[in-house]
């Protein structure tokens, strides 16, 4: 066991959203459990992702704020918080939300980014400050809290991202439904209407995994409108019909992705989810840059990158979006990254279905 710099048996971790932060927040947790297996892990986190928590190994407690309900989710946080006693608290967001579960939770010690990462006066929340830095990958930054706190930063960093077995009877069933072949699985749509590729190139893509490469497509998502539409956009333009898997619930949607051979999908939480298990994923980027927001240290090599500008080095740094970048890739760009994943990653090998991230 590690002799952190602050007490550290009880801690809370202040990360709200997105889904892809919350996926890179799991190395941190799971490096904080293995030094100490009685240290007890408290996670407030916002609706959305906190499905993807509730089983992990690594959290003793979720606790859910519900921010959008304004004054009446602060209310029922602190309700929740009340009674309760934390050491250390550990605020990973960077925006005023965080605000509210960072300072209800009561530790006496909160460590947070430093000011020139931060937003909206957050640091001045927090009583400990990481070093001041660039700004660098989610994951790299995350993991600079292990630096602060005095733990040793693995070599291999684990996610740990758990499937139950009755999960794990209806992936069986879904994908025993299909025909036999590689599935490749396609994320239509993103958070943001800004990072998402354009629903005529991906059925174009649809069309070429199922006729050139052999795979059988699933469109995966959640229940939003605009996801739906693209989805169906997409399937009604394809000439192949994809096999529309679009559905409600974060855990569905981790055992779909665990159960593809190949994933494909803009700037969106899912891609970060497939990486984590170790699979495959073709990142489309444009809008955000990937060297601060792709897959980590992974798949790079099937990245598609018309955020950084021809020539220029990879700049982690870069946060601000750009316009108009994501109508830059092709159809044919992405396919380029398909015959590599298959070359290189064995993509056209169906999956069996068994990666329990460990």
């Amino acid at each position: 066991m590690s002799e952190l710099r602050w007490p550290a048996q009880n801690i809370c971790i202040v990360l709200l959203t997105g889904l892809g932060d919350v996926v890179h927040g799991l190395p941190l947790v799971n490096a904080l459990k293995d030094d100490d297996p009685t240290r007890r892990i408290t996670w407030i986190v916002e609706p959305m992702p906190a499905p993807l928590l509730t089983p992990h190994p690594s959290v003793d407690e979720v606790i859910v704020y519900e921010k959008k309900r304004g004054l009446q989710g602060v209310l029922s946080l602190r309700r929740t918080l009340a009674g309760k006693r934390f050491d250390l608290t550990l605020n990973l967001n960077v925006y005023f939300k965080s605000v509210w579960p960072t300072v209800l939770s009561g530790a006496p010690h909160r460590l947070g980014f430093d000011r020139g990462r931060s937003f909206e006066g957050v640091w001045m929340f927090s009583n400990h400050h990481l070093q001041r830095r660039p700004r660098a990958h989610t994951q790299d930054m995350f993991l600079e809290f292990m630096e602060a706190l005095g733990l040793p930063v693995p070599a291999e960093l684990a996610w740990r991202i758990p499937i139950t077995d009755d999960e794990r009877g209806a992936q069986a069933e879904f994908f025993g439904a299909l025909d036999g072949r590689p599935v490749a699985a396609i994320v239509p749509a993103t958070a943001n209407p800004k990072k998402d590729w354009f629903a005529d190139r991906w059925a174009r893509v649809a069309d070429a995994l199922d006729r050139d490469f052999g795979f059988q497509v699933i469109l995966v998502g959640g229940p939003g409108a605009r996801e739906q539409s693209i989805a169906r956009e997409i399937t009604e333009r394809a000439s192949t019909k994809p096999v529309w898997a679009l559905g409600d619930g974060i855990r569905r949607l981790t055992w779909l992705l665990d159960g593809s051979s190949l994933v494909l999908g803009a700037d969106t939480g899912p891609v970060h989810i497939t990486r984590a298990m170790e699979k495959p994923v073709i990142g489309l980027y444009g809008h955000t840059n990937p060297w601060r927001v792709g897959p980590w240290r992974k798949y790079q090599d099937l990245w598609i990158d018309t955020y950084t500008d021809p020539g220029a080095p990879p700049d982690p740094s870069g946060w601000f979006p750009k316009l108009d970048r994501m109508e830059r890739i092709t159809p044919e760009d992405v396919l380029a990254k398909v015959q590599r994943a298959v070359d290189h990653y064995g993509a056209s090998t169906p999956s069996t279905h068994t990666h329990l991230s460990s």
